[in-house]
């Protein structure tokens, strides 16, 4: 028997679920090198979700209890018809039993998208960008071209979307850029937060060990500069924000490997083909496509499901980097998962 279904979601050690993360594609238009191979094998079409299955699945979560939203994918904004499956998550924002609908986006189709986003009940967006060396963008990304992302980040805070930048920590790679990332961000009114490099999927050549930097020492290196205070706010996921004194701009660290911060995890992540990760680092997952395609007349099949998931939900991670291998690696590419 399952609680009572106007019961919010409740997983085994007592943490509200309330943040779901929802990958719409799992193709992009870049390849970055931590996130996936260059010579990427995309899901068939026939396996994803519809556009219009997609808002049935959202819809669900929103009944039980869910209040943020977050599409990623892949590059979201790289599938076709959308900007459908937003404006029809408007009616959530309006009726109130959604608090936020937002989405991590690589930025080089914002420039097309930002007003059309604003306009559906976005308000805040995660922008990927870990570095503002065109020639380093062009390099980790393998595909990307920097001017375009800048123009779209122009574009969305002329629209009045509130950018947040999100920059991966890489070892030999942006170390250098630590400053002037910080300074570019204040400048703009933008936050930023880092994130250290986690393992996931096979991305061929690249060895996520040499690539880790750690974000403690990265902390320390801007206090070296800035005053750092801690700050509690919480935007319902992973980061730690400090107020850096000397600009007033707020940094954040996401941290999965120097500090584990499943404790007060309220979040899953639904794939574009349906299936349901309680953990980012964990294979563990429950495909609630069946309840969704054989239950057409009824959502109860894939409420019970979704319990049924949560139910399930571990306590934590594996990853760990600290014994000089990549220990909790999971198989699966980001890109899969949703960022």
């Amino acid at each position: 028997m399952f609680p009572d279904m106007t019961q919010p979601l409740v997983d085994p050690f007592q943490r509200t679920i309330d943040y779901l993360r929802v990958s719409v594609t799992d193709r992009c238009d870049f390849r970055c090198v931590y996130c996936m191979s260059e010579n990427m094998t995309f899901l068939p079409k026939k396996e994803l979700l519809t556009l219009e299955e997609l808002d049935r699945m959202c819809s669900a979560f929103i009944g039980l209890g869910v209040k943020k939203l977050r599409i990623t994918g892949g590059e979201p904004l790289v599938r076709r018809n959308i900007m459908s499956f937003f404006r029809a998550m408007t009616r959530h924002l309006d009726s109130g039993a959604l608090r936020e609908l937002t989405l991590t986006t690589n930025g080089s189709q914002l420039e097309r998208f930002a007003q059309d986003l604003h306009a559906a009940g976005v308000r805040r967006v995660n922008i990927s960008l870990d570095t503002l060396d065109a020639q380093k963008f062009a390099d980790i990304t393998r595909w990307g071209r920097l001017p375009q992302v800048l123009r779209g980040i122009d574009a969305a805070q002329e629209a009045g979307l509130r950018v947040k930048i999100n920059a991966v920590a890489l070892k030999g790679f942006n170390e250098d850029e630590l400053f002037s990332m910080t300074e570019w961000c204040a400048d703009r009114d933008a936050d930023l937060t880092w994130i250290e490099v986690m393992p996931m999927g096979d991305i061929g050549n690249e060895d996520r060990l040499d690539q880790y930097w750690k974000l403690s020492d990265l902390r320390a290196r801007l206090a070296e500069r800035y005053t750092l205070t801690d700050i509690p706010e919480r935007t319902g996921g992973p980061a730690r924000y400090v107020r850096l004194e000397e600009t007033g701009q707020k940094i954040g660290f996401i941290t999965p490997l120097t500090h584990n911060f499943c404790e007060s995890c309220n979040r899953v992540r639904l794939t574009c083909t349906g299936q349901l990760f309680m953990c980012l680092g964990q294979e563990d997952m429950a495909d609630l496509r069946p309840a969704l395609r054989n239950h057409p007349g009824s959502d109860a099949p894939l409420e019970d499901a979704i319990r049924a998931a949560i139910a399930k939900k571990p306590k934590g991670h594996d990853f760990d980097y600290s014994r000089q291998s990549v220990d909790g690696r999971v198989s699966r590419h980001m890109s899969h998962t949703g960022g």
